[in-house]
């Protein structure tokens, strides 16, 4: 039985995008490796950067802290399904198979 790899994309109707697991150092699988990585790396960036605006002794004002809100959401929702799709990838111990 084939498994399937599902991408860090939607396919063209917004419906989840899969590749065959077969291949993991394929096109696809290496571009979806690639997504993967530059989405946990902006979300490490997004952190630090966010971090430091709330250090600053200025307060924020509200457009600014809203914006700063709104990529925190995004990118934790990025690293979320990166790390669903990971565990999705793992293998199935053999006493629950």
């Amino acid at each position: 039985m084939s498994s399937l790899r599902r991408l860090p994309f939607n396919g063209p109707e917004g419906s989840p995008a899969f590749t065959p697991d077969t291949n993991p150092n394929g096109m696809l699988a290496r571009l979806a490796d690639q997504i993967e990585t530059r989405q946990l790396e902006t979300g490490q960036a997004v952190l630090t950067l966010s971090r430091q605006m709330l250090e600053d002794e200025d307060d924020l004002e509200p457009k600014q802290a809203r914006f700063v809100i709104m990529r925190l959401a995004e990118c934790l929702a990025d690293a979320l399904t990166v790390a669903e799709m990971r565990g999705e990838r793992l293998p199935v111990p053999e006493s629950q198979a």
